[in-house]
């Protein structure tokens, strides 16, 4: 049987009590419906075989006080409101399979309570707080901060931690590995595809592996081309007038048995095709909430997969001085470093080391400077909710260094009560 290691990386910004349809907190409502509460039973099923990491941010929403129950009042209220109203404008058939798989969902969130809980078993590596691009924050002293307060969040929620951690966009650049070993990071993957190819482990000078992706098994999946936008899928764009998916990508009405057959096939397909021992990483969220029947493909590649963790047995040295990379565009930092914001959270950052800030001050500096809002700006589709955000925390930070201002930020890193923002 093939050998092969998943690498899965669950992320939500701070949506939260931010702004409802269509850009806001229903994000987060979805992607628990339609991916979480799902990957979930499949996690149960197959223990210890899948690397997952959950962002602190994330999960500072997960338990955010009333955000689930909020979640089930979308599942059980909202979600069947909406499909009657697309009665008579969408085909029946589909229509009926979307709302039960709504009320599915509301049902296993009842069941589980507890998110936390329910992903404690399987959740072993960690990530920075709020998701920054690591190699464009200004200071070490702020990649501290967005390393240890992920760390210690980590600790705090899912117990014991052997230094897996997840690079937001995997973004890596040579200068950031000595803080990462100093934070006691040993383990993460990089996105080597145009440096050094695939391979073993890379030990850097500072002690830290990387684990190179084998970027062409990720596309089989990933890219424009790959298996979610074969025909028989659900198409995750085409959507009724209230945003339910009834369509397949080749036009005709979504027919979940031909899908569900298919993903089996590409399984299959996958498994045959990927090197023995390749490891491969995706957003969480592409399995159920951006490509619906990637939950049962992940579920059937583990049927016929040797999945386990990457083999970090045998490293090699790492190159001597890589050039900073991503997965985003051409591989580099441009998806993030493209807009002004990248400069905005910068000078921010700057102006928090020289002004010994309060809590409250931190919790915004992380919240703008997650990688979320320049990802949006970059390839659009948002609207101007990333700017609207972006501009909102740093308004806030302002506020903040200035003295005591209104706190909107329920449930962000509340670890930082006993942070000491200074110069190493």
């Amino acid at each position: 049987m093939k050998r092969l290691s998943i690498v899965l990386h669950t992320h939500m910004p701070y949506v939260e009590g931010f702004g409802t349809w269509p850009f806001g907190e229903e994000w987060l409502w979805e992607a628990i419906a339609t991916s979480y509460l799902p990957l979930l039973d499949v996690l149960d099923a197959h223990p210890g075989r899948v690397t997952l990491s959950v962002t602190p941010v994330l999960a500072d929403q997960l338990e955010a006080p009333g955000a689930l129950e909020r979640c089930l009042a979308f599942l059980r209220e909202v979600r069947p409101a909406s499909h009657a109203l697309d009665a008579g404008v969408a085909p029946e058939a589909p229509l009926a399979y979307s709302a039960a798989r709504y009320a599915a969902a509301a049902d296993a969130l009842e069941r589980r309570g507890d998110l936390i809980a329910a992903f404690r078993p399987h959740v072993t590596w960690t990530s920075a707080a709020t998701h920054a691009v690591l190699p464009l924050l200004a200071t070490d002293a702020g990649v501290r901060l967005q390393v240890e307060t992920g760390i210690a969040a980590h600790r705090e929620r899912f117990g014991a931690w052997d230094g897996g951690f997840w690079l937001p966009e995997c973004a890596h650049a040579p200068w950031l590995d000595a803080l990462l070993e100093e934070a006691g990071v040993h383990v993460s993957c990089v996105d080597w595809t145009d440096v050094l190819g695939t391979g073993p482990p890379q030990r850097t000078p500072a002690g830290t592996l990387l684990v190179p992706l084998d970027r062409e098994a990720i596309d089989r999946v990933w890219h424009v081309g790959g298996y979610p936008a074969h025909g028989d899928y659900r198409d995750s764009h085409r959507l009724t007038p209230r945003a339910h998916a009834v369509w397949a990508n080749d036009g005709a009405p979504y027919d979940a048995e031909r899908a569900v057959k298919r993903a089996r096939q590409h399984a299959r397909e996958f498994v045959e095709a990927v090197r023995d021992g390749a490891v491969v990483a995706f957003d969480t969220e592409l399995f159920g909430h951006h490509w619906h029947e990637g939950v049962t493909f992940l579920e059937a590649v583990l049927e016929l997969a040797d999945v386990v963790p990457p083999d970090l047995s045998d490293p090699v040295p790492a190159p001597a001085d890589p050039p900073p990379t991503s997965w985003g565009l051409e591989r580099d930092l441009r998806t993030w470093s493209a807009t002004e914001l990248a400069w905005t959270q910068r000078r921010a950052e700057l102006a928090a080391l020289g002004a010994a800030p309060s809590p409250r001050a931190l919790r915004e500096l992380l919240a703008l400077q997650s990688s979320d809002w320049a990802f949006q700006l970059t390839r659009g589709g948002a609207g101007d909710y990333p700017r609207e955000r972006a501009g909102g925390h740093l308004d806030a930070f302002t506020a903040a260094l200035a003295g005591p201002a209104p706190d909107a930020l329920r449930n962000l890193a509340p670890q930082l009560a006993s942070w000491a923002f200074v110069q190493p």
